[in-house]
């Protein structure tokens, strides 16, 4: 079976920009052989389908179960269940193979099997309770089934940060700033937001965040108002928005046309950094008026990105 192209997995890149901005995702729905239900972006899985014959390979991280050769490529295969800790699971291998585009990297996943496609407005997906956090840190949001039933989204961004370690930040040249430049960003994943804030201590900036899109549009918000309050230019309090893409209760692209729409922000410009680094993500984002788009996640190339945008 190969989704992708017996049921039109990933749309057309028109109709994957108009979805962009309507604060709505299709998620692909799959089990790990439990009662649990976990959910990936459709946009960042390339094809489904059975677990082929894979190579196993000595020294591997734990949970990563060899390589397969794809169409020339040869790609790294992961077992999600191991992650997970779950009790219940099947033996042996999962039964299904998505294969995920993440950072740049093409990797195969192995589940017990996916169910179907659902399309759910980025409101619906809550940032998880503090017990489901606890949960060894990989669910990163939270989407209650019409009808009942939770789904969750894995933070797949640690699960690669657990398999093949955290990728080290180089040095990076500081930028030539104001000691009182800030900039604001914005991530759901807790690995991300530990990696920005090591690239953007680097480059000499002071940063504040938020963890997810309501609470980044409302905090953005009250700076606005403080700003205009005081009667100062907000660019003096913010020289900087950066925005993932994909977050709880509000997305990227909503939150990059609510500031844009907003003439206090005139001047703030908006980098969208996402681990969904195609060619389409990059046009949805230019869609909606980002300033820059930067593929996660490359340390050197968000530094460089970012360094024209906010030196004096």
């Amino acid at each position: 079976m190969n989704l992708v192209e017996n049921k039109n997995l990933l749309d057309s890149v028109d109709a994957r920009t108009r979805l962009a901005g309507s604060n709505k995702m299709e998620i692909l729905l799959f089990s790990l052989g439990t009662r649990e239900i976990f959910g990936i972006n459709v946009f960042k899985v390339r094809e489904v389908g059975r677990t082929p014959h894979i190579t196993k390979t000595p020294n591997m991280p734990r949970g990563v179960e060899g390589l397969i050769s794809l169409r020339g490529n040869v790609i790294p295969v992961l077992s999600l269940a191991p992650f997970m800790q779950l009790d219940g699971v099947p033996p042996g291998l999962g039964k299904t193979m998505m294969v995920a585009e993440y950072s740049k990297r093409t990797l195969g996943f192995l589940v017990h099997e996916v169910d179907r496609i659902i399309r759910v407005d980025w409101e619906r997906v809550k940032a998880p309770e503090s017990v489901l956090t606890a949960n060894h840190g990989l669910i990163t949001a939270v989407i209650e089934l019409e009808g009942g039933g939770l789904v969750s989204i894995l933070d797949v961004e640690q699960i690669l940060a657990n398999a093949f370690g955290e990728a080290m930040i180089v040095d990076i040249t500081p930028a030539r700033v104001d000691p009182d430049t800030s900039i604001f960003f914005v991530d759901d994943s807790v690995v991300a937001r530990r990696k920005i804030s090591e690239v953007l201590d680097k480059l000499g900036v002071r940063h504040k965040h938020a963890t997810n899109g309501m609470e980044a549009w409302t905090r953005l918000q009250g700076i606005a108002a403080h700003a205009l309050q005081i009667g100062t230019n907000i660019r003096d309090e913010i020289r900087l928005i950066l925005v993932d893409a994909e977050m709880p209760e509000m997305d990227g692209y909503v939150l990059t046309k609510n500031i844009k729409s907003d003439p206090r922000f005139e001047g703030v410009p908006v980098v969208m950094h996402s681990s969904l680094s195609s060619e389409a993500n990059r046009a949805m984002g230019k869609s909606v008026g980002v300033d820059a788009y930067v593929a996660k996640f490359d340390a050197e190339a968000l530094a460089d990105t970012l360094r024209p945008l906010i030196e004096r």
